[in-house]
């Protein structure tokens, strides 16, 4: 159940994402374009900065407040939950947790507005899971300045017109991982045209590459080697917040499916009237409802805090496994309109595959979990 203050928030953003986002978000899809608008929405009610406190322009909410919101936006739309999500835990999240003073008042407060988007540039070309073995960027102290070389891959909101800063990960000794913070525009930093993507069309994705890019040596995120724990704390709130995204998914494709089924009829009555139909709705809302409970869960330890690793690896696995399930369901539902990208479920069934991939594979999360068990150095 809850409490008067988020399911104010539940409907504020319900009934954000259906009146805004659902009637232009399809026009923005296939045109592979960033809705800038409904951004600066977003960030006119406050969604950028619900986890932040108030004297950095942030709401002084928490992180299930930011899950909330993600939830709502996805059971329309997943490209604008996302941008959301990447915004906040990946690209202001690290700041605000890390920063020092003088970097969280540079920040925060346009981070929070949604006047600027963060970033995180941790994944490189090759080395997907494999994030310290794989890591080949470097930064080197050169005088007062860090000198950074290398890739990075998949990076979202990285290449907006309103994107401000990019945390990189990057080598800063032998085994020694750290972030750095670079601001967009810097020399020697560039940014690739988008990728051509199957799903989340409508969000920014991009490579990055540093040649010789410098930046102060005070733009270090925090202390120099922590980096890997840096970013596994963020991966980790990550994987609650892309739960959320994935059960508002699962759950978009119910509602799209009982909104259908009560109007497309086939031999006489709403195809709604036959059990068949019934029973595969029925089971896409029990897949909805559990998952919801696991990133619920998992959000509650973490704003208590409380060790939440286990939890947030078990919340994204259900989930993106409930968003895959419902998504191939809500579309043999639709039959050929499912097959339509005019339908919301067309949309839903391209959003849906990178959940199992994105913050983690699914293989990771089932890794995460054994560990946690005591299973991993058997």
């Amino acid at each position: 159940m809850l409490t008067s203050e988020y399911e104010e928030l539940r409907k504020t953003v319900e009934a954000f994402a259906r009146d805004v986002v659902a009637p232009v978000i399809g026009d923005y899809y296939e045109r592979e374009e960033f809705p800038y608008d409904i951004v600066r929405q977003m960030g006119a009610m406050g969604l950028f900065g619900l986890p932040l406190p108030e004297e950095y322009g942030g709401m002084g909410g928490d992180y299930f407040a930011l899950c909330l919101a993600l939830e709502e936006l996805a059971r329309v739309d997943s490209s604008v939950a996302i941008t959301l999500e990447a915004a906040v835990s990946l690209g202001a999240m690290p700041i605000y947790r890390y920063g020092t003073p003088a970097q969280r008042e540079e920040w925060l407060p346009r981070l929070a507005t949604g006047e600027l988007l963060g970033a995180f540039g941790l994944t490189e070309p090759g080395g997907g899971s494999d994030v310290p073995g794989g890591m080949r960027t470097t930064a080197v102290l050169d005088g007062d300045e860090w000198v950074i070389n290398g890739t990075k891959a998949f990076i979202t909101n990285s290449g907006t017109d309103i994107t401000g800063v990019v945390a990189v990960a990057a080598l800063t000794g032998d085994r020694e991982i750290s972030t750095i913070l670079v601001p967009s525009g810097t020399p020697g930093f560039t940014v690739s045209k988008k990728y051509s993507k199957v799903g989340w069309n409508a969000s920014d994705t991009r490579e990055l590459s540093f040649a010789d890019c410098r930046v102060p040596a005070a733009h270090l995120l925090g202390e120099r080697g922590r980096g890997y724990a840096q970013f596994l704390r963020t991966l980790d709130e990550g994987r609650v917040a892309i739960a959320a995204l994935g059960v508002g998914l699962a759950q978009g494709c119910v509602d799209e499916c009982v909104r259908y089924v009560r109007d497309r009829k086939a031999f006489g009555h709403p195809i709604g009237h036959y059990q068949a139909i019934q029973f595969k709705i029925a089971d896409m809302e029990a897949r909805a409802h559990t998952a919801r409970l696991a990133y619920y869960h998992a959000a509650e330890k973490l704003v208590a805090g409380q060790a939440f690793k286990k939890e947030a690896a078990i919340a994204k696995l259900v989930s993106s496994n409930a968003a895959m399930d419902n998504a191939r369901d809500a579309t043999q539902i639709f039959g050929g309109y499912g097959f339509m990208n005019e339908f919301a479920v067309g949309r839903f069934y391209r959003d849906a595959k990178i959940l199992e991939i994105g913050e983690g594979t699914s293989e990771v999360q089932r890794m995460l979990i054994a560990r946690q068990l005591g299973l991993g150095d058997l």
